[in-house]
């Protein structure tokens, strides 16, 4: 896993104009079932896939914090809101809650999370390759396969399944 996980941001970088262009189609004519297909894509793909043995985005990018995260996470810790936001975030330059510093201070050594249960939306929804009208989330996508493997290979066997013209 670790080799793969090295190797990542290279085999994406191989295959970004080949993925750009298939989701280029995808974005213009999708498919009727896309959703259910991509539902069964991930689902496949998670049986096999532990992100523990990787956590590579948890190592390498850092999620957004909604509000609602925010708040979530603060009473988890019981601290104000604004002490969670000094404490653990900044603004970045879209205006939007993201951590201080990567990797994130809440993964610990074994990498498991230490807020799993309350952990950001951003988090959860991670790589969002089950997420409804999955055409109009393509540019997360194509960053996404290159810090995921799961992703990466998701995109690999849908690109074999789902035959666009």
């Amino acid at each position: 896993m670790d080799e793969f996980i090295e190797q990542l941001p290279n085999l994406a970088k191989d295959k970004h104009k080949e993925n750009a262009a298939y989701f280029k189609k995808l974005k213009r004519k999708p498919p009727k079932d896309l959703d259910y297909q991509m539902q069964e894509l991930h689902d496949e793909e998670f049986e096999e896939t532990d992100c523990l043995k990787c956590a590579n985005c948890c190592k390498t990018t850092g999620p957004l914090f909604t509000d609602r995260d925010v708040s979530r996470i603060a009473k988890h810790f019981r601290m104000k809101d604004a002490q969670f936001i000094e404490t653990y975030l900044r603004i970045d330059e879209d205006n939007d809650y993201v951590l201080q510093k990567v990797p994130c201070t809440f993964l610990g050594a074994d990498n498991y999370c230490m807020i799993y249960d309350v952990r950001p939306k951003a988090c959860a929804e991670f790589p969002h390759t089950d997420r409804k009208k999955f055409q109009q989330i393509t540019n997360i996508t194509l960053k996404n396969v290159a810090i995921c493997p799961a992703a990466y290979n998701i995109v690999e066997k849908m690109k074999e399944r789902i035959k666009l013209k």
